[in-house]
């Protein structure tokens, strides 16, 4: 059991870290996001400010956010909006 608390930590590390390496770009325009939960190989994020009414944070969330998650952590299979 120990040993799954250690994979699930070190998993969401990875998540944060590719979420603070993107995290300027959205405060540049307004905005932020927030990990709201890792599930096995899903995360879950919410789009704070700006980023939560724009009309392109569609592909924000796909071409921005899954696919630096994706690079830091590439056994995530998707990112959901929440």
């Amino acid at each position: 059991m120990n040993n799954i608390n250690q994979i699930q930590e070190e998993l969401v590390t990875k998540v944060m870290d590719a979420l603070e390496s993107i995290r300027p770009f959205l405060k540049k325009d307004g905005g932020d996001i927030e990990l709201v939960d890792v599930q096995e190989d899903r995360v879950y994020v919410k789009l704070l400010g700006n980023c939560s009414s724009c009309g392109i944070s569609s592909s924000t969330m796909k071409l921005g956010v899954e696919n630096t998650i994706k690079q830091f952590a590439p056994e995530i299979q998707e990112v959901i909006s929440v």
